[in-house]
C-alpha cells in the first residue's frame, strides 16, 4: 500500500462536463496548480484517481487508488511542547473552578468562565492530536505524579502556581481571591507565552500546520487576557 505525507495531495473527482480537471495542491492556505489532466487519462479509469501535482512544468502523476495519507514526521520538542500544555492548562481549568464558590465578581466570573471554555476544548485537541500519533497524552509517569516517563523528578512549567499558592487561593474568598486567581493568571499566562516561544525557538518544531495554528492562537489569546486581567487587577486597588 503506497503512503504519502498529508495534506500535499487530493482527491480529485474527474468532471463530466468538462474534458479538463486542474487538481490543486494547498500548502500554508495557498493553492499552487498542477499540469491539467487531460480527458483521455480521464477516461482510463472509472471513479476518483489519487493525483500528485507535478512541480511547474511537470505533469501531474496518478498514484494508485489505495494510496493512503501518512502523517508528516513530528520532532521531540512538539511532544513535549503539547504534552506539557496539557499540564498547564489543567491547572488553570482547576483555579477557574474555584470562582464560583470563592467569588461573586461578575468580571472575574466572566473572564474564568472564558479560560475554563478555552482552555479544556485545548485539552481535548491536544489529547487527540498526540494520540493520533501514538504519543502519551501526559509527562506524567502513570501512577507516579511528578515523576517523568524516565523516573526522573519533572521540573514545573513555566508560570504554574507552586502547592503554596494554590492553597493560598483556596483558602480564600471574596476580594482576596479576585487578587490572588487575577496575579495567579497572569502569571500562569506569562508562563504559557515563554512555552510558546520555547517551541518556536526549538530547531524543527513547530512546523506541525496543527501546532503552528494552535501555538499562535496560545499567544495571541493569552496576550489580549493578561491585558484584561491586568485591568481587572489595578480596579481591586
Amino acid at each position: 500500500m503506497s503512503g504519502f505525507p498529508a495534506g500535499k495531495y487530493k482527491i480529485c473527482v474527474r468532471c463530466k462536463a468538462s474534458s479538463v480537471c486542474v487538481s490543486g495542491l494547498m500548502l500554508g492556505g495557498a493553492i499552487f496548480y498542477g499540469a491539467p489532466v487531460t480527458a483521455s487519462s480521464q477516461q482510463a479509469n472509472q471513479g476518483p484517481a489519487v493525483v500528485q501535482p507535478g512541480a511547474p512544468g511537470e505533469p501531474t502523476k496518478a498514484l494508485p487508488l489505495d494510496t493512503h495519507a501518512s502523517l508528516p514526521p513530528i520532532s521531540r520538542a512538539d511532544v513535549d511542547f503539547m504534552q506539557g500544555m496539557i499540564m498547564h492548562h489543567s491547572q488553570a481549568v482547576e483555579m477557574t473552578a474555584l470562582i464560583q464558590s470563592h467569588t461573586e465578581n461578575r468580571d472575574v466570573r466572566a473572564m474564568g468562565a472564558k479560560i475554563s471554555s478555552s482552555q479544556a476544548d485545548e485539552i481535548r485537541m491536544m489529547q487527540r492530536w498526540l494520540a493520533a500519533r501514538g504519543q502519551a497524552t501526559s509527562m506524567e509517569m502513570p501512577g507516579m505524579p511528578g515523576m517523568d516517563m524516565q523516573g526522573h523528578a519533572m521540573a514545573p512549567m513555566p508560570g504554574m502556581l507552586t502547592p503554596e499558592q494554590m492553597t493560598a487561593l483556596r483558602r480564600a474568598h471574596g476580594a482576596e481571591f479576585d487578587r490572588l486567581f487575577l496575579s495567579g493568571m497572569i502569571q500562569h499566562h506569562d508562563g504559557a507565552l515563554v512555552m510558546v516561544k520555547d517551541l518556536f525557538n526549538s530547531a524543527g518544531a513547530g512546523q506541525d500546520a496543527e501546532i503552528f495554528d494552535f501555538a499562535t492562537d496560545v499567544d495571541n489569546s493569552q496576550r489580549a487576557e493578561i491585558k484584561i486581567m491586568q485591568k481587572l487587577l489595578e480596579e481591586l486597588h
